[in-house]
């Protein structure tokens, strides 16, 4: 009878162990497994693997400008602001190049103002004190030019005389013309095109400092986001480049947690937003933290999470699907849990 009775029940035991093989292997061997095992009894829920990220993603900021770390005044698990300086590069050269534009700037408006005023009263009775020098200067010459001809008509002197008194006037008639228009354009009105150069070369001025300021302000790394440091990569004193990805921190908003989690490709028609979760972690042994799914891929996709165990398949495909917890999950990022969605609530 007992032989009878083995007989009977021996098919029973052996299936109840291979299924409770298969979900051991699934969910990696842990404890959790072992609720993996209880919960799926439930057809209410479905089980999946997942890591907890934050809300923001991890966000790995770098230099735009390539150059030496002057200072990274930020430490792994420091809270930051938006646009709060994690790190500055040296950067004296840019500093001199925005005191140097800044100049610029001031000597083209300077010569804009001087345009558009026109040249001062004292600048105008200097011109016309040259004009009327050189006016004497040229009367002279020709009064003396005059005198020689006649002397050598006469023949009191030699011709190189007279010539050399032609020259003398003709040196005296061109530095009269060119006292006088230098006495016209000095008194004149400032003419349109003058001003408008003017203007050009100081808006050209304005953009340079503005390029100069620029590329000063990326010296000074800042964080996007308000969030916390996850990461510090790089110290002061060492480099960085804008030629690779040389990230200097690793930020990311830890307020509010997600778990992306792996949905088999077998349960993905019973997946909606808004379906209430919770996960479990090793680490935390049975408790659990509660949230709600809030986003669904659309397409599918290999393996995110894979538990290293030799008899995992490789060839499933999963649907990521997001689950936000709740405000009171304090969990660290990376860290990886299994998930339970409650189907049809």
């Amino acid at each position: 009878m007992r032989l009878k009775m083995l007989y009977f029940t021996s098919p029973l035991v052996i299936i109840g162990v291979a299924a409770a093989f298969f979900l051991f292997s699934r969910g990696g061997g842990s404890q959790a497994g072992s609720v993996v095992l209880a919960e799926t009894e439930r057809s209410s829920l479905i089980a999946a693997p997942g890591r907890v990220e934050p809300i923001s993603e991890e966000i790995r900021i770098s230099s735009e400008i390539g150059g030496k770390l002057r200072r990274v005044p930020v430490e792994e698990g420091d809270s930051v602001r938006k646009g709060q300086v994690v790190a500055v590069l040296e950067n004296d050269d840019y500093r001199a190049r925005v005191a140097s534009a800044e100049a610029r700037v001031a000597e083209r408006k300077a010569a804009l103002r001087r345009t558009i005023n026109g040249a001062r009263d004292q600048e105008r009775r200097e011109a016309w004190e040259a004009v009327e020098e050189a006016r004497a200067v040229l009367e002279n010459a020709r009064a003396e030019a005059e005198r020689r001809v006649s002397l050598y008509e006469k023949g009191v002197i030699a011709r190189e005389e007279s010539d050399r008194a032609e020259r003398e006037q003709k040196v005296a008639e061109a530095r009269y013309e060119r006292e006088l228009q230098r006495h016209r354009i000095v008194d004149d009105q400032t003419r349109e095109e003058d001003i408008a150069k003017a203007k050009a070369e100081v808006a050209l001025a304005e953009a340079e400092l503005d390029e100069a300021r620029a590329r000063l302000e990326k010296s000074f790394i800042k964080s996007p986001i308000d969030g916390a440091v996850l990461r510090k990569h790089l110290k002061e004193g060492e480099s960085v480049s804008d030629m690779r990805d040389t990230p200097i921190v690793t930020v990311a908003n830890t307020s509010v947690l997600r778990v992306r989690v792996d949905v088999d490709e077998t349960d993905v028609s019973k997946i909606r937003i808004d379906q209430r979760a919770y996960v479990v972690a090793d680490a935390y042994g049975e408790k659990k933290f509660w949230g709600r799914v809030v986003r669904i891929g659309q397409m599918l996709g290999k393996k995110n999470i894979r538990t290293d165990e030799p008899t995992e398949r490789v060839d499933t495909k999963i649907l990521e699907t997001l689950i936000e917890l709740d405000s009171s999950s304090d969990l660290p990022t990376g860290l990886r849990v299994d998930a339970f969605i409650e189907v049809g609530k």
